[in-house]
């Protein structure tokens, strides 16, 4: 199987996950789905007929607010049968209708949220938040594993000592102490004790501000600590099993008797052997902290996907609530698949069909 043929697979495999994903959404809110898209079509009727005709011809067409509403319902009325609305939730036409307008985030405008500026729109929600999601979790998830292979591949060369041990013994304990705890624990000593940082990762200032951007930063210190602190031992654990494991093959090792420095066979050769699986291992970091994105903006009020995704479950806004899901889905194969095209281009053998 050629390259050609892996990714054309990997792809086809991402969109029914996809549409799987979207269909299990819609049967499961069924008539809160129907009501969301009802809402819009009222919505587009009532402006679409606002910006059609002058306010002297809305005033001048209709004898009295009765016959306008009338025809407001026929238009309405007209839409709900275009798009099957009208029809039992098993229908074909009403279940690509909705699928559809749910891939273009047609979901009209939240209930309780808005943004900056003031727009409601699930839309605007999700593009307001998404970048501050994205720099948080793709920033720390980047440093866990740089701090990984810098720190494992040295450890590599030191299997059974001191500090392998310890490493051995913080990968342990990071990942028996549930993520929420530490990030509370976090908050307590360096906000409240040391005062180093603020406790709500929130910005007070809005994002038009000259120093937005600087104040983003400072306010994302902490949490961008405690995710590197939660992950980066297991990591340089993962790493050091990884480059020792490679360090070990005979075509290594006959490297080292030839002459070549240790130095350079770690850079030039182990490593670069190892390049695909150090890959998956940053795709699986990325994901596994965006899983983790819900708990962790919540409790460090960080103005990002997750922390709006919390407060939508808790105030039940369905049209955000689909809007999320729909979103951390897309996230989620999308970083899946720029695995993929990463693991195609490092590894040989998916190249050549031989995996």
């Amino acid at each position: 199987m050629t390259i050609i043929f892996y990714i054309a697979k990997k792809i086809i495999i991402l969109v029914v996950v996809l549409l799987v994903t979207l269909l299990l959404t819609i049967f499961l809110l069924g008539s809160t789905i129907d009501k969301i898209m009802l809402d819009n079509i009222r919505i587009q009727v009532i402006n679409s007929f606002a910006s059609s005709i002058s306010e002297n011809q809305r005033l001048n067409q209709f004898d009295n607010m009765s016959q306008r509403q009338e025809f407001l319902d026929q238009q309405m009325d007209i839409q709900i049968k275009s798009l099957g609305l009208d029809e039992p939730w098993y229908s074909p036409k009403k279940i690509m209708n909705t699928l559809f307008q749910i891939l273009i985030l047609n979901l009209g405008n939240s209930r309780f949220f808005t943004t900056y500026d003031g727009s409601s729109s699930v839309n605007d929600l999700i593009q307001e938040r998404l970048p501050n999601t994205i720099l948080l979790f793709t920033t720390s998830s980047l440093t866990i594993v740089l701090l990984g292979i810098v720190i494992g591949s040295y450890l590599a060369r030191k299997e059974g000592k001191l500090t392998d041990k310890f490493i051995a013994g913080l990968a342990s304990v990071s990942l028996s102490i549930p993520p929420w705890w530490f990030s509370m624990i976090m908050i307590v000593l360096f906000s409240f004790f040391l005062q180093i940082f603020p406790a709500r990762s929130t910005p007070v200032i809005p994002p038009d501000s000259p120093g937005y951007v600087v104040s983003l930063l400072y306010h994302m210190a902490l949490p961008f600590i405690t995710i590197v602190l939660i992950g980066f031992a297991s990591s340089i654990y993962y790493v050091k099993y990884i480059v020792l494991r490679i360090i070990q093959e005979d075509y290594i090792k006959t490297l080292g008797v030839i002459g070549i420095p240790s130095r350079k066979i770690l850079l030039k050769h182990a490593l670069k052997n190892a390049s695909p699986q150090l890959t998956t291992m940053l795709g699986i970091g990325i994901i596994s902290t965006l899983g983790g994105s819900i708990l962790i903006e919540e409790i460090f009020d960080w103005p990002g996907m997750g922390n709006l995704f919390y407060n939508a479950i808790i105030q039940n806004d369905s049209p955000l609530i689909i809007g999320l899901v729909y979103f951390f889905t897309l996230l989620y194969l999308t970083t899946r698949l720029v695995l993929d095209l990463a693991l195609s281009v490092l590894d040989p053998r998916i190249r050549t069909g031989d995996y």
